[in-house]
């Protein structure tokens, strides 16, 4: 059975930089794309950021570009998202989400068949 369990979340100022994990367990994940996705209170859950496991080709929404870094370590079976230059809009309650295949790039959290519970972020002004 997947599971996947974030860390790392908190309360900081804009302009800090938080590390968010992903301890992922249950399977081997090298036919797996993880992503990070954010929900903000009132709005829908919206993509991130995400990552093949194999290979560790990324690709980012356009408001993170820049500033946030996904990477895995297959050692540690974790997937972290580096969040630099924080700002207000940033806040929200980010996931991890894990995907079996890696043929197809998709940025709808309805293709996504794992999720953790949840860790929030809350960016202050």
């Amino acid at each position: 059975q997947v599971q996947l369990v974030e860390s790392g979340g908190g309360l900081v100022q804009a302009g800090a930089s938080l590390r968010l994990s992903c301890a992922v367990s249950g399977r081997a994940f090298v036919s797996y794309i993880m992503g990070w996705f954010r929900q903000a209170p009132g709005k829908e859950r919206e993509f991130v950021a995400h990552i093949r496991w194999s290979d560790g080709a990324t690709y980012y929404t356009d408001s993170v570009k820049g500033r946030f870094t996904i990477s895995r370590d297959n050692a540690r079976n974790t997937v972290s998202l580096q969040m630099n230059n924080l700002k207000p809009e940033d806040t929200a309650v980010y996931y991890c989400g894990a995907r079996y295949g890696t043929a197809t790039w998709y940025r709808e959290p309805s293709k996504y068949g794992y999720w953790g519970q949840g860790t929030q972020v809350t960016v202050s002004s």
